[in-house]
């Protein structure tokens, strides 16, 4: 098959006659445009209890993980990162048992400000997408979302982790139903069943599983009951390890660079827990070296 190569044109949605209400109006018809995944619109310029309005409260389709989402044409600047953190703030009091995530889009993310961002990633869950518009024909514009810097995940030193965000089993015991927890037993259970040397560290957001060497998963038991997020570095061939996990009937997704993601239920764990420990087992083993 022979493919035409075109050459597309970045364009400023401005200089082509377009502004943030037709951008809202996009993201209201389509909010994956944004990259993000499958989330809803909770509420769109939502009003703050202080002033200000936040362009679009968005959250995930559980209800467990909201995103203060702020819009933006042009280049990234002071205020509009300072915006998004004050909204991202009042929404974690107003909604404390829940997860939150501060979202920055923009046409244009600049390194000294893409530096800022990523220094305050470390403290606050902080997402940044930028949203480059692309001209088609002379009435067509596409937009491409590159999500430039993602929710820090814990890789390393679990010393990395505050020690203030630090918990133990009792405070998700507490947090989360007993099904959503067997979910994450069950699946260290099995891996332990292959040889491998797990460790799990209960933190505030998440519960780390790592074994001799660095964590390797990351699992989200979630409120609803009987259902976690599983989210697992990879190390190496990450398209063969997603068409094998999605073969075996797991709908399993990229996540940021290196990451695996996808969602099991405790009813729907036993006919996949043998192919989930076989992956994550190459993980672990990756780990240590």
């Amino acid at each position: 098959m022979n493919l035409a190569i075109k050459r597309l044109e970045p364009v400023k949605l401005r200089s082509v006659g377009l502004d943030e209400r037709w951008l809202q109006q996009r993201i209201i018809d389509d909010p994956e445009i944004l990259g993000l995944g499958q989330l809803e619109i909770a509420s769109r310029e939502h009003r703050q209890p202080y002033g200000g309005r936040i362009d679009f409260l968005m959250r995930d389709a559980e209800g467990e993980t909201y995103y203060a989402v702020e819009v933006m044409l042009g280049a990234l600047d002071e205020s509009h990162i300072i915006r998004t953190l004050e909204y991202w703030d009042l929404e974690r009091q107003r909604r404390p048992q829940l997860e939150h995530r501060a979202v920055i889009v923009a046409e244009e993310i600049t390194g000294r400000f893409f530096n800022v961002i990523r220094l305050l990633n470390r403290a606050v869950p902080i997402i940044a997408v930028q949203l480059t518009a692309v001209k088609l024909n002379d009435n067509d514009v596409g937009l491409l979302p590159v999500t430039v810097l993602d929710v820090l995940t814990e890789f390393g030193d679990p010393a990395a982790v505050a020690p203030e965000e630090r918990v133990d089993r009792p405070y998700w015991e507490t947090k989360v139903p007993a099904a959503s927890l067997s979910v994450v037993d069950k699946i260290v259970a099995g891996l332990r069943s292959f040889g491998a040397e797990t460790r799990l560290t209960y933190n505030r957001h998440h519960i780390a599983l790592g074994s001799t060497g660095v964590n390797f998963a990351w699992f989200h038991p979630r409120q609803t009951s009987g259902n976690c997020q599983i989210n697992f570095r990879v190390f190496e061939d990450r398209d063969g390890i997603l068409l094998d996990l999605q073969n075996g009937g797991i709908d399993a997704s990229p996540k940021r660079t290196n990451d695996v993601g996808f969602g099991i239920s405790a009813a729907n764990l036993p006919p996949h827990l043998s192919k989930i420990c076989e992956v994550l087992k190459v993980s672990e083993q990756h780990s240590r070296e």
